[in-house]
């Protein structure tokens, strides 16, 4: 079973005393966590000099200093081709990452905005936000080493598609956990019917494991509302880059799009969908086909995927938890609404 690693939800103080002069940033009038991060800290700064926002990287998986810088110069190299990304600053060493007790800090200028899901977008907004994510991908090929000469970066999303006895197994020690739990609550309740129905709909499609996946190339990696910031109406940055890294690109478009788009009740708003789609591809120079598999790639991740529950009962994080209902409830109606949502993405 693969082991889960993500930081615990604890408070850190950043050592601003040794930071902030390694900037020449000022000296600190105020230090606030912002708390949308699940995977890395971050801090919302104000000193004498302006304001910022500093990043602690600790996340075991994209925390090593120099893979850092290596994603900080992609998203100098973005900005200059005009993508909305906002590049860390430089301390006087000449390097973008600071390294304090064994930690791994980034200080970036802030940006104001705030972040908008699909609800709050238009049909026309949803548009808009496919071909900006298309216009990435198309500009990280231009910007990043041909895919060739690079190693593909650790990512939460294989390409090789999920085992579903590997997923029956997880269910199994899932189910577990929820009956351990005592006394039960109101998630455990929906926790256990939605393994067990998602075991029967596993039985009924296990036959249509996709294969390996499709074509690659540099992706975000994390793209969903709270990566992107708006203002006014407008996407002003896209900032968390830590999963840059070559991937099926339309995958990435079929993700951030069933993450937008999800209803409370868990269903995608196609018109949105299939709008967000039609710019994507034209942005992306992606065809129909590209998409199609990658519709049903990621309708096959999610149908395996239980990350959610995970961190709840393996871990005690509850900072998903508020997600899962919706997400859980995608699953299934994607299920049974398959061809509609395939059509979304590929007319």
């Amino acid at each position: 079973m693969q082991r889960l690693r993500v930081p615990p939800a604890v408070p850190h103080a950043p050592p601003l005393g040794a930071l902030l002069p390694l900037y020449e940033a000022g000296t600190a009038l105020a230090c606030e966590p912002v708390d949308q991060g699940l995977l890395n800290r971050g801090y919302r700064v104000r000193t004498t000099r302006g304001r910022y926002f500093l990043k602690h990287h600790f996340d075991p998986d994209t925390a090593d200093p120099d893979a850092i810088e290596r994603r900080h110069l992609a998203t100098q190299r973005l900005a200059e081709v005009g993508v909305p990304a906002v590049p860390p600053l430089t301390h006087r060493e000449g390097r973008t990452v600071a390294v304090v007790g064994g930690h791994a800090y980034a200080l970036h200028p802030w940006i104001e905005g705030g972040h908008l899901h699909g609800g709050q977008l238009t049909r026309s907004e949803s548009a808009r936000l496919g071909a900006l994510l298309g216009a990435v991908h198309a500009c990280l090929e231009r910007v990043m080493p041909p895919k060739g000469r690079t190693r593909p970066a650790t990512s939460p999303h294989p390409v090789e598609s999920a085992d579903p006895a590997d997923t029956f197994a997880l269910i199994d020690d899932l189910l577990g956990h929820v009956h351990r739990h005592k006394p039960a609550d109101a998630f455990d309740d929906l926790a256990r019917h939605r393994l067990l129905e998602r075991r029967s709909l596993l039985e009924q499609h296990a036959h249509h494991r996709p294969p390996r996946g499709g074509p690659v190339g540099w992706v975000h990696g994390d793209f969903h509302p709270f990566n992107l910031l708006y203002r006014g109406g407008t996407p002003a940055a896209i900032v968390d880059w830590d999963r840059l890294g070559v991937q099926p690109r339309a995958e990435e478009a079929v993700r951030a799009a069933a993450i937008f788009f999800v209803r409370p009740a868990g269903m995608l708003d196609l018109p949105k969908a299939r709008a967000y789609a039609r710019a994507y591809r034209r942005a992306a120079r992606s065809t129909p086909s590209e998409l199609a598999a990658a519709v049903h790639r990621v309708w096959w991740e999610r149908l395996n995927d239980f990350w959610m529950l995970r961190w709840h009962y393996e871990r005690g994080d509850t900072r998903a938890d508020c997600q899962f209902p919706a997400a859980s409830a995608l699953a299934v109606w994607w299920t049974r609404e398959y061809d509609a949502v395939c059509d979304a993405f590929t007319g």
